[in-house]
């Protein structure tokens, strides 16, 4: 099979879920992106995951992105692996059924405003009673001990308060955010860490007595630059926007250079040897940079060699020259670099799924590779409301005339 078009095949078959997380059960009440990725990390290893959206229009984030054909795409990922089912939180009869998932979850995502948490009775107190085992995963703009616990948080606002956006761009640039929604990726990625931690306390206490896992949209990545905080306190130094070469700790060697066929390629040395690698590719004397303080020294110099040297040759010959130096430097991919990659094939980092809407659809593998009991992408972002039987029948217990009467009332 011909990785580098097809991916690694997976079939859409529920007996195919599997994963580090088998049996575990997440029911979330998130929609958009980071409370859903967080459930998707979950998902990817095994988790059965209920996403609960409100019938008719379902989670917005369905409608997000690109189309083909008039269906979305961004969802059949966001949403692959889980379970859909439609609830009306609006009504009592609706809340009363969200009860019953939260009773029966190991874990609760929610990323509503405080105020309605507690009017609908999701909010930490609330579950604790319903299920005092369960781990509450609280997503919001600003966290649920601020005095702003009720404004709404968007994963850009996040970004702009962490200090990354800062951080980001040329000096004589504005700031910039980066291009996809980094803010609340990160957020449920790290969110998806804190669950698994608390079930690790869960799971080794006897004494376990639920958590209640608050984060701000804005706290995942403020504890990525780890540098900020400390040296503005120690130095009184706010560190600034630097390109493509770092704040703090810079490297003699980093920045992009536009190739002779139009093409961006990295470099990065920060070593003594790997800078000389460098030195010697362009032709300069090694006397001159045998100490980390004339390597620094002579940044601006390398950079600019570097610079005429990439764009006086095509990108294979760069390539393969750094190379052969060990010099650790790439292409700046594209999407279609990605997938004409054959690492990534050889990885298995793309994987072939069959959409019921869309035929084949490639996608990211259930990520990281776990070689003993991998995960699996066994299905794409289900329909509407797909899973309702599944759901509140088999796994809730609600008879076929309850859910006949809450169908015809909305609430499902």
């Amino acid at each position: 099979m011909d990785f580098r078009r097809t991916g690694r095949r997976s079939s859409c078959v529920a007996s195919e879920q599997r994963g580090q997380l088998r049996g575990l059960k997440v029911v979330e009440f998130a929609h958009v992106v980071a409370g859903p990725l967080a459930g998707s990390m979950l998902a990817d290893q095994g988790a059965d995951v209920v996403h609960v959206e409100p019938p008719g229009a379902g989670d917005a984030a369905r409608a997000m992105g690109p189309t083909r054909d008039g269906v979305p795409l961004w969802f059949k990922v966001a949403g692959r692996n889980k379970r859909s089912v439609t609830l009306n939180l609006h009504e009592p009869d609706g809340r009363r059924i969200a009860h019953r998932l939260v009773a029966w979850a190991d874990v609760v995502i929610v990323t509503l405003r405080a105020g309605r948490l507690r009017a609908w009775e999701l909010d930490w107190q609330a579950v604790h009673r319903i299920n005092p085992q369960a781990v509450l995963l609280q997503i919001s703009g600003f966290g649920a001990t601020s005095s702003q616990a009720d404004a709404p948080g968007f994963g850009k606002v996040g970004e702009a308060r962490s200090g990354v956006v800062h951080l980001t761009g040329f000096p004589d640039g504005p700031p910039v955010h980066t291009g996809f929604s980094h803010g609340d990726a990160v957020t449920g990625l790290m969110g998806a860490y804190a669950v698994l931690a608390a079930l690790h306390r869960k799971a080794h206490d006897p004494s376990f007595d639920g958590e209640w896992i608050d984060l701000a949209l804005f706290e995942p990545l403020f504890r990525l630059v780890e540098w900020q905080v400390i040296t503005h306190d120690q130095l009184g130094v706010v560190p600034g926007r630097s390109g493509n070469q770092l704040a703090v700790a810079p490297a003699a060697v980093i920045n992009t250079y536009l190739s002779g066929d139009g093409d961006w390629i990295t470099v990065t040395s920060a070593t003594l040897r790997s800078v000389l690698n460098v030195v010697r590719l362009l032709g300069l004397p090694d006397e001159e940079y045998a100490t980390t303080a004339q390597q620094l020294a002579g940044r601006e110099r390398l950079d600019e060699g570097l610079r005429e040297w990439v764009a006086a040759r095509g990108t294979d010959e760069c390539l393969r020259a750094f190379a052969d130096a060990e010099v650790v430097a790439s292409r700046v991919f594209t999407a279609a670099d990605i997938a004409a990659d054959p690492v990534y094939a050889e990885r298995g980092d793309i994987v072939t799924v069959d959409d019921p809407d869309l035929g084949p659809v490639r996608m990211q593998a259930a990520l990281p590779h776990f070689h003993q009991v991998p995960g699996q992408v066994w299905r794409t972002g289900p329909a509407l409301g797909q899973d309702n039987a599944l759901v509140y029948r088999d796994w809730l217990g609600l008879g076929a005339g309850e859910l006949a009467d809450l169908e015809k009332r909305g609430v499902i």
